[in-house]
Order: C-alpha cells, then structure tokens, then sequence
C-alpha cells in the first residue's frame, strides 16, 4: 500500500510551496499538508534527521525519499501524478518552463526586498520603488511574451505549455498570472490583453473541477503581504 505524500512549508502563506500543492491538488494525489497539520516545527525537524536536508521548504518526503527545490519537486512528482509526459524530450521542456517560472517567482519577490529579504520593506521603500518601475515595464513583459511564445508554438495547439493535455507547468503559470494580477493589479490589467494565450489557460485552469474545489476551499490561502507576491499600493502602475 503506498503512503500519501507529505509535503512540508510554511503554515501561513502560499509561496513557493502552492505551486507543488496545486499540483498535488490537481491530480487528486493523497498527501499531507505535514506544516498545517503539525506546526512549522515538523520541517525543521525532518530537516535536521534527513540524510538529505533540504536547504529550506518547500520539500517533499515519499518513503525515503525527501526532494527540495520547487522545479526538483514537480520533476520528480510529474510523471508519477499523470503531469508531465514520460518522454524525457518533453519532461526535460517542463521542468526548464518550470525553472523559468521559477525565476519569475524570484524577481517577482526581489521587486518588494531588492536588498534582501533580512531587512524589512519599510527599510527599501525607495529601492523597491526603483525596482518595481524596471519590473513592470521590461520584465513582466519579457516573461509574458516568452510564455505566449511557447503556448504559440506548442505542436499540439495553444491549449497548454507541453503537449496536448494539462502539465504542472501549466498549473504553475496561473499561479504565477494569479500571484502577479495580486501585486500588480493596474499594470496587469494593462498587460493581459496583450497575451491571450496566457489568459485563456489561467482561466481553463481555475476551471478544472479539482482546481475550482481547491480554490474555493479553506486550504487555499489568500495572498499576502508575508508571501512572495505582494501588493503595495506605491509599486503598483498602469506602466
């Protein structure tokens, strides 16, 4: 009998962990949400015994086996929960959107601590202001031409990122749209139009029967201004 997987992050906020759990979501898999059920204490715990400790959260545990990273976690648990092709051509194209993402998720939180996340973002009003204005105008751009690009030319149609059925990299872009149309509300207003191929899969995917019950549950978490996309009324623009 095969256990359910456990997944480990910070009780309190989406972050970095809601792209694994809407993936889990998604492919109804059984797990545990280990921070929520236990406390923030049962990752530093597991953290300190495993003979592979991951850095920090998110990380997963299936058996014996304990995998960090986001992109490593969503590599690993792909093929397994039916979201990534088994071809390794394919699988290697999701996990490298995933990265990409990945790194969207980083300048997207570098926006509201571009001096580091030890100082608070009272402490880098005006630095974070200066990186917000760089954000908005070139690199949400940047990001959401190369996403439109890829669902453009997919060979099974623009309906998803990889081949012809829904993947985790498809699950983490609406994540990431959802995060961004958070923190940047007006700018995003803006932009969407301009990229209706990223739309129309932000809406598929919040219209998944599995993805909607989640949405509307109590286990998914509102954004914040503890998580990584925030909003902050002063970084936000039309421009």
């Amino acid at each position: 009998m095969s256990m359910a997987y456990e997944l480990y992050y910070w009780s309190g906020i989406q972050g970095r962990g809601e792209f694994v759990r809407l993936a889990l979501e998604d492919a109804g898999a059984d797990y545990r949400d280990m921070n929520r059920e236990e406390g923030d204490s049962a990752a530093a715990k597991l953290m300190a015994q495993s003979e592979t400790p991951s850095f920090a959260p998110p990380f997963l545990k299936d058996g014996e086996i304990v995998v960090g990273q986001t992109a490593a976690i969503l590599f690993y648990l792909g093929p397994r929960i039916g979201l990534a092709a088994k071809e390794e051509r394919w699988r290697l194209w999701t996990h490298q959107i995933q990265l990409t993402i990945a790194d969207l998720v980083v300048e997207a939180h570098d926006v509201h601590h571009p001096l580091g996340p030890g100082r608070y973002y009272e402490d880098q009003k005006d630095e974070a202001k200066l990186r917000a204005e760089e954000f908005r105008a070139q690199r949400m751009p940047k990001f959401l031409d190369w996403f439109e690009t890829v669902l453009a030319r997919n060979p099974a149609g623009p309906a998803h990122l990889v081949g012809a059925v829904v993947s985790y990299a498809d699950l983490s872009l609406f994540q990431a749209v959802e995060g961004l149309a958070y923190a940047f509300p007006q700018r995003m207003g803006v932009l969407l139009g301009n990229y209706p191929k990223v739309a129309a899969l932000h809406d598929a995917v919040a219209e998944r029967p599995r993805i909607a019950g989640y949405l509307a549950s109590d286990r998914r978490l509102k954004f914040s201004t503890d998580g990584i996309f925030r909003h902050y009324e002063e970084l936000d623009a039309r421009d």
